[in-house]
């Protein structure tokens, strides 16, 4: 087992560990680390804690040391600074008439690096730029293009249900959702029903997707060639969540309505698919980018 501190560099990100070299540091405390991008100043978001070696990435960089009162007086002027930087950004995108859209600014507390964010319909050719940036700086600068994504969470806002975006409010990283999952789901495959303001399908798919599988696994699908009390059928419609199952039995005529069944009431004898056409697909491939 290895001691670790979670350590955290934005309001909602990934989580780093560190060591905590032998202190206790409580939640929410500000420490000093040591990154790849170089000295940085973080939060801790869990305490101290022993994981298992299989969970951590060696070697297992520790702490330099609890933030003290210069040190949180130097991250407000970074941040002061980041602003400034922001303004500079922009204009000088403009000044190189490049077609690029300026997203964020990324000062390293002890000042060794500075982060550009942006957003760009294609690739872009920022070599001047970057050399026009650093005679200002004198620093060293790195342009990171990122996605619509990264987009909102960096920059935030409402969803469609009038709460916080989820990527800006809790969700350290994204995970992967997919057309599939919408299907699934039996949720129109409407673009403005299923995505986000980024223009992506909503993280929120991906929440209840394993209950919708376990219902899925016992529930004969649309299609389906299944036994009722009544005599055999094919299933005409479901209702996964409240388990009612629509069967149009093979006595009835063609124009008799289904009979409407609980599904532990039927018996699968030939299960249907879940299929998306390929106009669907087409028409939704952008939406899992």
């Amino acid at each position: 087992m290895t001691e670790i501190i979670g350590v955290r560099f934005k309001d909602v990100g990934k989580i780093y560990y560190f060591s905590p070299a032998g202190k206790k540091v409580k939640t929410g405390t500000k420490v000093i680390v040591e990154t790849a991008r170089g000295v940085e100043c973080g939060e801790v978001v869990i305490p101290n804690r022993a994981i298992g070696e299989d969970k951590v990435v060696q070697p297992l960089k520790s702490i330099i040391r609890i933030a003290t009162r210069d040190d949180l007086e130097a991250l407000k002027r970074n941040k002061a600074k980041e602003e400034e930087i922001m303004k500079v950004f922009a204009q000088k995108i403009e000044a190189h008439k490049l077609e690029m859209k300026p997203i964020d600014v990324d000062y390293t507390f002890d000042g060794s690096k500075i982060l550009f964010y942006f957003t760009a319909e294609s690739r872009v050719d920022f070599r001047e730029l970057v050399k026009d940036l650093a005679s200002v700086y004198r620093t060293r600068i790195e342009l990171r293009q990122i996605g619509v994504r990264d987009e909102a969470k960096m920059l935030g806002g409402l969803g469609i249900c009038g709460r916080p975006f989820c990527c800006s409010a809790f969700l350290g990283e994204f995970q992967p959702v997919s057309i599939k999952m919408a299907k699934e789901q039996s949720l129109s495959l409407n673009p403005t029903k299923i995505s986000g303001t980024c223009g992506r399908l909503m993280c929120c798919l991906k929440y209840e997707q394993d209950c919708y599988e376990e219902l899925l696994a016992i529930t004969p699908k649309i299609g389906a060639l299944v036994e009722t009390a009544e005599g055999k059928g094919i299933v005409e419609d479901t209702n996964l969540l409240t388990g009612i199952i629509h069967v149009k039995l093979d006595k009835n005529p063609q124009d008799a309505p289904s009979v409407i069944f609980k599904r532990e009431d039927v018996k699968i004898l030939k299960d249907g698919k879940i299929r998306i056409n390929k106009e669907e697909i087409q028409a939704l491939k952008n939406l899992e980018d």
